[in-house]
């Protein structure tokens, strides 16, 4: 992030940035192998203001080895009183093959109790919107009329066209991912063939359960009537009554009511909690 860039952004028609600033402390931003310290990102957030930019967002993770709820609700105090519209906040993840995974097979890192990176969680659930960040799915928070369209467009399992190495785009029901080598990225365009190294056309119920496995990672959660009209599916036709009740019994989901009639379920706050559990169950 630099002027120069900020304002070809600008000047090209861009109206969001999207900055990762991960964390505001640079001992944590070197625990995640990053190369830009705290005051960059500080620095890149008052820039992007400066030259006009209205609509920022901000990545946050939270739930690293050794880190306090503490130094957590210190990081979200700096961050609502940033220029900014809109907060990401994810908990750490140790994703296969990545170095932090290989360090934390070897012993070199203990994960945080499940109970502490809980804890910052329904930290980050309550303070936020208390600050005027209110909670829209999972892992993002924003002012209002501030949404983030982009993401709304993923959970509502809309098609959408990405391009880039490691891309991945869905479009008429195919989904296709391009490598994630870009040295192979670039021959492949070069000598005329695809990147793509994956491809699948989803049947018309399986689109209809992964809609409904999105949508529910959102606060508004699944409209009945919605989804009918989405996917052309009943969505109890679809879904476990069983699978259902089980949820609805563990308070993992709730139903909505309108009028004295049940029009759709949500997660419910404990259900945020445990929302990879509920989406999977939907598939």
């Amino acid at each position: 992030m630099d002027r120069d860039k900020i304002k070809l952004f600008r000047d090209s028609g861009v109206n969001r940035l999207s900055i990762g600033v991960q964390s505001f402390y640079n001992d944590k931003l070197k625990k995640l192998d990053r190369i830009h310290s705290a005051q960059r990102a500080l620095n890149s957030i008052f820039l992007a203001q400066k030259l006009g930019f209205k609509n920022i967002n901000i990545d946050l993770i939270f739930g690293l080895w050794e880190e306090t709820l503490v130094a957590w609700r210190e990081e979200l105090r700096l961050a609502v009183n940033l220029p900014i519209t809109h907060i990401s906040a994810y908990a750490l993840a140790y994703e296969r093959n990545t170095p932090l995974f290989w360090q934390l097979k070897k012993g070199e890192v203990t994960p945080l109790e499940d109970m502490e990176v809980t804890g910052m969680y329904r930290y980050a659930m309550d303070y936020l919107p208390a600050s005027g960040f209110f909670q829209y799915e999972v892992s993002n928070f924003s002012k209002k009329g501030y949404r983030c369209r982009h993401n709304l467009n993923y959970w509502d399992n809309n098609a959408y066209l990405s391009l880039g190495v490691s891309a991945v785009s869905y479009v008429n029901r195919i989904r296709e991912k391009y490598t994630s080598n870009i040295k192979n990225y670039l021959k492949q365009l070069r000598s005329g063939r695809s990147p793509v190294v994956f491809s699948e056309k989803l049947s018309l119920a399986k689109r209809a359960k992964e809609t409904a496995a999105l949508k529910i990672r959102t606060t508004a959660g699944i409209n009945f009537k919605w989804f009918k009209k989405q996917t052309g599916f009943d969505f109890f036709q679809l879904e476990s009554r069983t699978v259902l009740k089980e949820l609805l019994d563990k308070k993992l989901l709730h139903p909505v009511e309108k009028n004295g009639k049940i029009v759709g379920l949500c997660l419910t706050k404990k259900g945020f909690l445990f929302c990879d559990t509920v989406s999977s169950s939907f598939l």
